[in-house]
């Protein structure tokens, strides 16, 4: 009689990523994908909650060396997805808009250590020239967005008045640049 085998835990995918199992963080991502989108879905449109989760995959993936084991994967990635979201409200907030970022799920969780170990300060390293590998694959236009956005920390609006942009034009290829990131780091095989 065969036995399936036993679905890995969050510890095992983790575990194997780091080890460069490049298709254990997809499925351990996919198991909190649905819960991260309703819990952000609740706070703000499907477009930005979208917006919001891709980022989410993408920085835990880059900082998944940093993950401190004290707390549950779902602890973790939930933070980061909050953390997001919060900025995100941060920006719509400072443009004169009002999001909520009160939610059920979101109180009582501490965000786990940002201390690294050596080991993981090379890990960190080797993902970050993975990262500017895959960066330089992209077209300027959108390597220029992600840079401005996720490396310099600049909100759409800021954004926009820097390169003479709409806002929505901005919006538009911020979304699309990391669409077409994502599809290098799934091409690769890095995911």
């Amino acid at each position: 009689m065969d036995m399936k085998p036993d679905k890995p835990t969050d510890r095992e995918l983790i575990e194997r990523t780091l080890a460069g199992d490049t298709t254990c963080f997809e499925t351990l991502f996919d198991r909190y994908r649905r819960q991260l989108y309703a819990s952000i879905l609740g706070k703000c449109g499907e477009q930005d909650a979208g917006d919001i989760i891709q980022e989410t995959y993408v920085k835990a993936y880059f900082n998944l060396p940093r993950y401190n084991p004290e707390y549950t994967f779902g602890q973790w990635i939930y933070t980061i997805a909050r953390n997001l979201f919060i900025d995100f409200a941060r920006r719509k907030r400072s443009a004169g808009n009002t999001v909520s970022i009160d939610g059920e799920n979101g109180d009582g969780i501490n965000p786990p250590c940002d201390t690294l170990n050596p080991e993981e300060r090379i890990i960190s390293r080797q993902r970050g020239r993975m990262l500017d590998n895959l960066m330089s694959e992209l077209p300027p236009r959108y390597r220029t967005m992600i840079e401005l956005r996720f490396i310099g920390e600049y909100s759409y609006d800021e954004i926009a008045e820097k390169l003479g942009m709409p806002i929505g034009t901005v919006k538009t290829r911020i979304h699309r640049a990391r669409e077409k990131l994502c599809a290098l780091i799934t091409a690769r095989k890095l995911l």
